[in-house]
């Protein structure tokens, strides 16, 4: 997927340092930074507190900042932005649940650990349940493949739901189509792609 023209302004600005630039990078990428964090988590049976993820997130856009924006920089717009911040945020924050693991990322906290299943911390606080966070395909390599098999409809929610984290209610508002459908249209696509695997 190509950089679009609003991600493309939004980085350019952003290097350049212009007023409220930084501002209108967090608020358009934090859901997809909590997103990555949940399920980076998830994947290796760590819950985490709120304070774990506000502290991992900082973690990312620290890194997204340091060095004169060196990351945002780097990016050759090969793909789009989500998917490049995709992959580096989960880099950046395997690192660390690795390197600090301790007794407050590992609690038994049952709101926490339901927060990181439904993915309703953070930037999709508000957006409602999500019955099927859990089943998000984990890389991009998967994505990739998957939405090459897939065209229309279904390549786009596909895309809006793994690689832009968006929700349900979301996907649905920017779609014109009933949030209950948008769940069997991820479970048609999944169901191509264990095909194609077994193929």
């Amino acid at each position: 997927m190509a950089l679009s023209e609003i991600d493309r302004n939004l980085l350019a600005r952003c290097v350049s340092k212009k007023p409220k630039a930084w501002e209108d990078f967090v608020d358009r990428y934090m859901g997809l930074v909590i997103h990555v964090i949940n399920h980076s988590a998830l994947c290796r049976s760590i819950r985490l507190t709120n304070e774990d993820r506000e502290d991992l997130a900082s973690e990312v856009f620290y890194e997204l900042v340091r060095d004169d924006f060196a990351v945002l920089r780097h990016f050759r717009a090969e793909s789009s932005l989500a998917t490049y911040l995709t992959v580096v945020t989960r880099r950046i924050v395997v690192h660390q649940l690795l390197r600090n693991k301790n007794p407050s990322a590992l609690s038994d906290n049952a709101d926490a650990a339901q927060d990181a299943v439904d993915g309703r911390s953070g930037g999709h606080a508000g957006n409602g349940h999500d019955p099927s966070a859990t089943d998000r395909i984990e890389t991009r390599d998967e994505v990739e493949r998957l939405l090459e098999e897939l065209e229309g409809t279904e390549a786009q929610i596909v895309r809006m739901y793994h690689l832009e984290g968006k929700s349900y209610q979301e996907i649905s508002s920017t779609m014109g189509m009933p949030e209950n459908s948008i769940g069997p249209t991820l479970s048609r696509a999944r169901q191509k792609l264990r095909k194609v695997a077994a193929e």
